[in-house]
């Protein structure tokens, strides 16, 4: 699918992957609209994009509809529908003093990173689903999720945010299937270990991020926020592509800790 003339929203678009994608997608063309909790960065970055920014609270469902509103309301038909949104932890099913785990918490991962990616999803596909088809094949437009590999090999103390991965990876083909009544494609990229700012900056950061590069296979290094956007935009734009989970890890193959 062509990205000139259409318009995104992006999910956690203000920072990281999200940041990454919305930067790409506008280069190809397209509106992007910037859905994220962080209104000074998310200005910034719609303004640098020649795009718009929704405060969104992603768990939320009149927040996100509004954001959708918002994106179907450009001037360009919304194709393109992206959740980077997510937050992560780390916690044992029993902790180490002999607590559970705190349900409070499981509930928030699952309420943002699963929950929160349905969310967008359901209601921007509803949107798009108002617009004309594109092309001979009833094409309509593209929703891609972002789940990890911790939702195929979670370790250790990644309970909660293995699970609300693994969920966003469980919804890939019955949403494909779902959507494909619209001329809609569903595809999820789960990121391995991404350098993004979550992991701070300095000697001791880089040392952090040295010890977590160790496992990765080729090449021997984090991959990068815009590796991870050039992947998003080559999926929307190769039509034969849908109800795909595609790992976007280097090689790596996580160990229980």
């Amino acid at each position: 699918m062509d990205l000139t003339g259409t318009a995104a929203i992006i999910s956690g678009g203000a920072s990281g992957l999200g940041e990454a994608t919305a930067r790409a997608l506008a280069s190809a063309g397209s509106t992007v609209v910037i859905a994220d909790l962080n209104t000074d960065r998310g200005e910034a970055v719609a303004a640098e994009v020649g795009g718009k920014f929704v405060q969104t609270d992603v768990a939320d469902e009149a927040s996100v509809t509004t954001a959708v509103e918002v994106a179907a309301a450009q001037g360009a038909p919304l194709r393109v529908v992206v959740s980077c949104a997510g937050i992560g932890w780390a916690e044992r099913t029993v902790n180490r003093d002999g607590s559970p785990h705190s349900f409070a918490t499981f509930r928030k991962v699952i309420d943002i990173n699963l929950i929160g990616t349905f969310n967008l999803m359901r209601i921007g596909a509803a949107a798009v689903a108002r617009t004309e088809p594109i092309d001979a094949d009833g094409q309509r437009g593209v929703v891609v999720n972002t789940a990890s590999v911790a939702g195929i090999e979670g370790q250790t103390g990644q309970l909660a945010y293995s699970a609300s991965k693994g969920g966003i990876i469980g919804m890939t083909v019955p949403a494909a299937r779902d959507l494909a009544a619209i001329g809609m494609r569903v595809l999820t990229i789960c990121p391995g270990i991404i350098d993004t700012p979550i992991y701070g900056t300095g000697p001791a950061s880089e040392d952090f991020k040295a010890r977590l590069s160790a496992p990765i296979v080729f090449p021997k290094r984090m991959g990068t926020a815009a590796e991870f956007a050039r992947l998003v935009r080559s999926l929307i734009e190769n039509d034969y592509m849908n109800a795909e989970v595609i790992r976007f890890d280097g090689g790596i193959r996580f160990q229980p800790k």
